[in-house]
């Protein structure tokens, strides 16, 4: 083969062709027709070698191969790597991004199960310059790990993510503190490793686009962010964080405090539960597993949380008041309701109807029995 790769056409090929029929003829006594491959040895004219039948370690096609990978997957950094951080890294890492984690604890250990390098040292985790900051913290916590992180350290324009529960308090303190040059993403997964334990498909995934660079590079790494979640078969919602807080103070902080309260009367089990009544313990179940840092951010930092912890005491001051009601007119009529000429007036409760979201409360039921009364 070395002999042919250095082939000539014309005079080379011809003084080739006799030297090999020459080393044939005094090998064999008698003459042997010349080998097939060498009667085609004038079409070497039309030969041309294009590529090599061997992979090599760095061919075109690896490189090829490697530089896509690379411009889909993430290095994304996850600062506070509680158990909701190795709830999405577990994600982050099958789907072939590559994981940084940094947290006040040290789950070094955990980090090493999961493919993730931890870092104790914030300044280290932010010189190895990722292209995502995702925030895992408590909603408490959020303001002083975000001071303490070295911004100095990171490139111009790094991507800056949140996962809080609630929306206008990250939006305002990203804003705030950050410098304009690095991006904004705000987002809420509407789901926690009890609920999503089983997959992520169909689950609502919040986000706000609140400051994203023009440069396509920075669009699409967003994007490539979004994806994540829209690979698992999230049910994406594009929403502002003052829309978020609205609809969550009604939804998920409602769900929290009714969750807790239950957990108060220590509900069991028994033998003869109804679907209704499992879907009590469930509750309590789901939201008891929470840290209740979690519902105090959820009160504390969503403005909206008061008026709903308002209305919900409202509303069962008003059931308790229909409820008596009633038992008072069955009293009445058990009492008097056989006396001779005694009318038995019809009476119900005056029930305070309440107001939309967004609607001033009326005063105390205490006012309101007075200025009736």
């Amino acid at each position: 083969m070395s002999c042919l790769s250095s082939l000539q056409p014309s005079t080379t090929a011809r003084s080739c062709l006799r030297a090999t029929v020459h080393r044939c003829h005094s090998l064999s006594p008698a003459p042997l027709p010349p080998p097939r491959f060498l009667l085609r040895l004038p079409n070497l004219r039309r030969l041309t070698i294009r590529s090599l039948d061997a992979a090599q370690p760095y061919d075109y096609e690896a490189r090829i191969s490697d530089r896509f990978h690379k411009s889909t997957k993430l290095k994304i950094a996850i600062v506070g790597f509680g158990n909701f951080g190795q709830f999405l890294a577990k994600t982050l890492i099958r789907q072939g991004h590559t994981v940084l984690a940094h947290s006040r604890s040290d789950y070094s250990g955990v980090a090493d199960t999961l493919g993730v390098s931890f870092f104790s040292d914030a300044d280290d985790l932010c010189e190895e310059h990722p292209e995502v900051i995702l925030l895992c913290t408590s909603i408490i916590s959020t303001e002083r790990v975000l001071r303490s992180l070295p911004l100095q350290r990171l490139k111009r324009s790094t991507l800056f993510v949140d996962v809080l529960s609630v929306k206008e308090f990250p939006r305002n303190l990203f804003m705030q503190i950050l410098p304009s040059d690095f991006d904004i993403l705000c987002t809420h997964p509407m789901f926690g490793p009890e609920s999503g334990k089983d997959g992520w498909n169909g689950l609502p995934f919040v986000y706000d686009k609140v400051r994203i660079g023009s440069e396509q590079s920075r669009v699409s790494r967003c994007e490539r962010f979004l994806d994540v979640f829209a690979t698992e078969g999230c049910r994406m919602v594009e929403m502002s964080c003052v829309e978020h807080d609205r609809y969550a103070a009604g939804s998920q902080f409602i769900t929290h405090t009714m969750g807790r309260v239950l957990e108060k009367l220590k509900l069991e089990t028994s033998p003869i539960n109804t679907k209704g009544y499992e879907t009590l313990l469930n509750l309590v179940e789901n939201t008891a597993s929470d840290s209740f840092d979690l519902y105090y951010g959820l009160f504390m930092y969503n403005k909206n949380a008061l008026e709903q912890l308002e209305r919900l005491d409202l509303a069962f001051e008003s059931l308790k008041k229909e409820l008596f009601g009633h038992l008072h007119d069955v009293l009445r009529k058990q009492l008097f309701g056989q006396a001779e000429g005694l009318v038995v007036p019809e009476e119900r409760p005056i029930l305070s109807e309440l107001p939309s979201n967004g609607i001033a409360l009326p005063p105390p039921s205490g006012s309101v029995n007075a200025q009736s009364n």
